[in-house]
Order: C-alpha cells, then sequence, then structure tokens
C-alpha cells in the first residue's frame, strides 16, 4: 500500500507538461478498447493546462506516480483529471490523490468537490462512490454517459477573508 512508499507532493512546472502527458496516455490507455476512442484527457493540451490549472504531482523520489489536476471555482474544486501511472496502480495513491484535493478544498475555504467522468469507466466510479462521491447528473454523450459526481465535506469549510 501507498504508506510503505517515499511518497511526496509538489506543484506541477511548465516542464513538466510532457511528462504528466505520458503519465495521463498511460493512464487512460486501457479505457480506449472499453469506450473505442481516446478519452478526452488523451487528447489535452497539457502545456496549456499546467499555466490554467492547478497540478499536484504524487511523486515517488523524481518520478510522478500520479497526479490530480484542479481549478477553484466560487462553491467548489472541480476536478479536471485524477491519473495514477499504470505501474503504481491498485496501491491506494487514487485515494491519497482525492483525500489531497480534499485538503485544497478545505484550505480554499470550500466544503465541495465535483468531478465528472464517463460510466463505462467502472473502477474509477466505484473509486469515487467509494470515497463518497455521489452521482448528481447523467449525460449522453458520444455513444456514452458521463457521470458528474460530487462529494461535500463533512466538516463545512467556510470561505473566510484571507482566502476570498
Amino acid at each position: 500500500m501507498s504508506e510503505d512508499l517515499p511518497l511526496h507532493f509538489r506543484n506541477a512546472l511548465s516542464e513538466d507538461a510532457k511528462a504528466i502527458r505520458t503519465l495521463v496516455c498511460a493512464t487512460y490507455a486501457k479505457w480506449v478498447p472499453v469506450i473505442g476512442r481516446e478519452p478526452k484527457p488523451m487528447r489535452a493540451d497539457y502545456e496549456l493546462a499546467v499555466r490554467k490549472h492547478d497540478f499536484a504531482l504524487l511523486c515517488i523520489g523524481e518520478e510522478i506516480a500520479g497526479l490530480i489536476e484542479t481549478m477553484t471555482r466560487d462553491d467548489h474544486l472541480w476536478i479536471e483529471n485524477v491519473a495514477v501511472s499504470p505501474a503504481y496502480q491498485r496501491m491506494g495513491l487514487g485515494r491519497r490523490l482525492l483525500e489531497h484535493a480534499e485538503e485544497i478544498a478545505r484550505q480554499s475555504g470550500l466544503s465541495k468537490l465535483s468531478l465528472l467522468t464517463n460510466a463505462d469507466f467502472e473502477a474509477n466510479v466505484a473509486l469515487y462512490e467509494k470515497v463518497g462521491y455521489a452521482v448528481t447528473l447523467r449525460e449522453p454523450l458520444m455513444e456514452g454517459t458521463t457521470l458528474y459526481m460530487s462529494k461535500s465535506l463533512k466538516d463545512g469549510a467556510q470561505r473566510t477573508p484571507w482566502n476570498d
């Protein structure tokens, strides 16, 4: 499990864009045969995304084992992407990344997190539900179904003047 690994978080830098793309493509490759196309994260412009969004990289030494891409909204933290390198999957790192997003939300004075995923990504949906996310909307998209999911933080983070 992840408790045994020497993990640390760091913020992404512009020079990490290529490594982020490589990790994301490796992570999402398993879903191509399931949905018959590349998932959107495999086609994203990570040079632009690193400049516009927040990326927390979960590292083992210098190696990026996973990442979570977020954006702060007025009333919630939006999770744009969660990816764990195939070499480190099934070790609790996805859960660790989602916990990190909760910390970010709390520090920002937010009490809700939201994301979307493809309904066919059953393992991802199961993880999100296991850690407290609930489906708030189902929407048909490209011969599949997009699930919008959210989680409310129990401690009810409040906005304060110093984090507005």
